[in-house]
């Protein structure tokens, strides 16, 4: 008996490939999709400038006043401003250089006859 159980372990050089699999796999499912995201965020953030309308991580609108290295100064209400970290930014809904994108403006009431 205890023959057998000595015969059904297996491999140690199966176990590395398994574990090198798994860690292959948590790099393309869990990892390289991270870095991707991260790298897509900074250059949104890199990319704002005065008078973009955005929106923050927290969910607050704002239109950008101010802008330095490490800083954004957002105007949420006429006259009101609030001063947020760069990396707080989290979309940008309307940019001050380009127009607003179709889906953006309200779809225009329609009313079937028949």
């Amino acid at each position: 008996m205890l023959l057998a159980a000595n015969q059904q372990s297996g491999s140690p050089f199966g176990m590395w490939i398994l574990l090198a699999l798994f860690m292959l796999a948590a790099y393309f499912l869990i990892i390289r999709p991270q870095q991707r995201r991260r790298k897509q965020m900074e250059t949104l953030q890199s990319s704002i400038g005065p008078g973009d309308e955005i929106v923050t991580v927290a969910g607050l609108y704002g239109k950008v006043v101010d802008i330095d290295d490490k800083t954004v100064t957002l105007e949420v209400a006429p006259g009101v401003t609030n001063r947020y970290a760069r990396q707080a930014i989290g979309q940008v809904v309307k940019s001050a250089d380009r127009p607003a994108s179709e889906s953006e403006t309200p779809a225009s009431d329609t009313t079937h006859t028949e």
